[in-house]
This record gives C-alpha cells, structure tokens and sequence, in this order.
C-alpha cells in the first residue's frame, strides 16, 4: 500500500513538472512603462511592434519598433510572418489596440507577449527615449503658448485628444454641442496629444482623453478617461 502511495506521488508530481516545463505554456504580462523599457534591455532580439497607424508612428515611437497598423487590412500577415516561439513587445497609443492585438497573438501562439500598459502616452509621461521619422515634425505648442489661451474671460475647457482615440472621438460631438451652445460662458479648445508631445509631457498628460476646467488661468476641474457629457455640464 506504501509504494503504491509513493508511485501516485510521483505521478502527480512528474505530472505538474511537465505542466511548468511546458514550453508552450503562453506568457502574459502587461508592464508599465519602467517594467517595459527594463524588459526590453532584458530581451535586446525580441520584436517590438508598434500597432498604431502609419502618421502616429513617424510622429514618434520607441527604437527599433515595428509599424504594423492593428487596424491595417494586413495586419494578420505581418504578424504571421513572425516568430511565435520568440517574445515580442506590442504598443499602442494608449493601450487599447495593443490589448486587442495582443489577445489575437496570443489566440494565434504566440507564447510571450507584453504589453506597455498605456501605451506610448505613459512611455512618454515617464520621459523614456523615443525617436521619429519625421525631423521636420512640429514640436507643437509651448508652455508659454498655451497659458496665453488660458487668457479669458470665459471658463476654458481643455480637451486633450488623440484622432485615433476612440473615446476621444466618441466625446467630439458633444464638446462641439457645449462650445456651440454655451459660447457666452465657456471657450472649448482642444489640443492633439500627438501634435503637442513635448507640452503633455510638461503637462504631466499621459492618457487619453483628459478634460481640464480652467477659470481665471487656474484649473478648477480635470478629469482622464472618458465621461458623459451630463458630467461635464455639472462641471460648468
């Protein structure tokens, strides 16, 4: 009865070794920005690909990435062309296509995929190196610039967005209403995060969408993420 017991013991454990040495047991890991860059010197080879479209990609991305656009008609042939038994490192804007395509990679075998948790605004919020296609690419408003159009009489409702955002676009018609509507009481601006880099950064901007109340050239309100436009009004 003894060395029966220890036989099943040892089944059982031979079992759970070959199930943690199972080299096709998928990796899923999504690190923020430091835990990203830090992997990325860990995994110097590994594919690092940038899933945004082609005009966000040469208005800055990380060192050695790889544009291959989620929402291109190509996307499943580029990344077919990989290696799935190999890491690969995936981006995005702000994290939500790189979480879709990730979750694609993975369902397709990929084995070891990570993930910059909000994307390339908290790449950036972190001041980690980026580099462009574009040298002639504008740097955008200044500091200075922008706390000239806080100058009003007005309230002044900031609306840092991207155009591939997608709940930066779903908030659009309604902040076009309120700029429409209520013209006697507040002013509406709204400021590309892509176009505006290096003011973001001082800004401490790294997500998307992110409103900003102002009065009098100080900021009453802010709020990061999506909102209805009921809980804007209550602002104003």
């Amino acid at each position: 009865m003894r060395n029966y017991i220890l036989i099943n013991v040892a089944f059982l454990l031979l079992i759970c070794g070959s199930c943690v040495n199972n080299p096709t047991q998928q990796t899923t890991s999504n690190l923020s920005a430091t835990e990203f860059s830090n992997k990325i010197k860990e995994l110097p080879a590994a594919a690092i690909i940038d899933v945004r479209t082609p005009e966000e990609f040469s208005k800055g991305h990380l060192a050695n990435a790889k544009n291959i656009d989620w929402n291109g008609d190509d996307f499943a042939k580029q990344i077919a062309l990989l290696d799935k038994s190999k890491p690969v490192f995936v981006y995005c804007l702000s994290g939500g296509r790189s979480s879709a395509a990730a979750k694609q990679m993975r369902s397709d075998g990929f084995n070891e995929v990570y993930e910059l948790n909000g994307g390339i605004m908290k790449w950036r919020g972190a001041n980690l190196p980026e580099v462009t296609g574009n040298t002639t690419a504008s740097l955008g408003l200044s500091k200075q610039q922008f706390d000239e159009l806080l100058k009003s009489d007005k309230l002044v409702l900031m609306d840092f967005y991207a155009d591939w955002c997608a709940p930066c676009k779903e908030m659009k018609p309604y902040l076009d209403e309120i700029s429409k509507d209520m013209a006697d009481k507040v002013v509406v601006i709204r400021i590309n995060a892509d176009d505006n880099q290096s003011l973001c950064k001082e800004l401490n901007i790294d997500a998307l969408p992110v409103l900003q109340l102002y009065k009098n050239k100080t900021r009453m309100w802010s709020h990061s993420g999506f909102i209805y436009k009921a809980g804007v009004l209550k602002q104003l």
